[in-house]
């Protein structure tokens, strides 16, 4: 006959006396002790320069709804009757120097913009920034 690990007393089953209860090792009695500092290390510079990036992409949208801004301007103003110069005027003022564009289309007056992007990284590779606004020409 075989035992069991409890004993049954009447109705109740009750465990032994002495329960083992499994033991965590830490990582110091490992030896592995500083390996998280090693590996925020590690990480740190990895998430800096996705958080660079991430600024940057938002710093170069930033640019993009500036000179949209400034060519639908430049657009109404060479629609009014204003000259070319005092329309450039306005968007060098608005987004600094770029480069300016002007076409008409049918009843149309468009204004391109090109720049190089503002984020340093991003105009080391050279992107560009580029826009287009139009006005209806003799509008208000």
């Amino acid at each position: 006959m075989t035992r069991s690990r409890f004993v049954t007393r009447s109705r109740f089953v009750t465990r032994p006396r002495f329960v083992t209860r499994p033991r965590f090792v830490t990582s110091i009695e490992l030896g592995v002790r500083g390996s998280v500092t090693a590996e925020f290390a590690a990480v740190v510079p990895a998430v800096l320069l996705v958080l660079a990036a991430c600024l940057g992409g938002i710093q170069v949208v930033g640019q993009q709804v500036r000179m949209t801004d400034a060519a639908a301007d430049g657009a109404r103003s060479l629609a009014r009757g204003d000259g070319a110069d005092v329309a450039a005027g306005h968007i060098r003022e608005s987004v600094g120097p770029v480069a300016l564009a002007t076409e008409r289309s049918g009843e149309f007056v468009c204004v391109r913009l090109s720049a190089p992007a503002s984020f340093g990284l991003a105009a080391a590779f050279g992107l560009t920034v580029a826009t287009r606004g139009c006005a209806l020409a003799g509008g208000l």
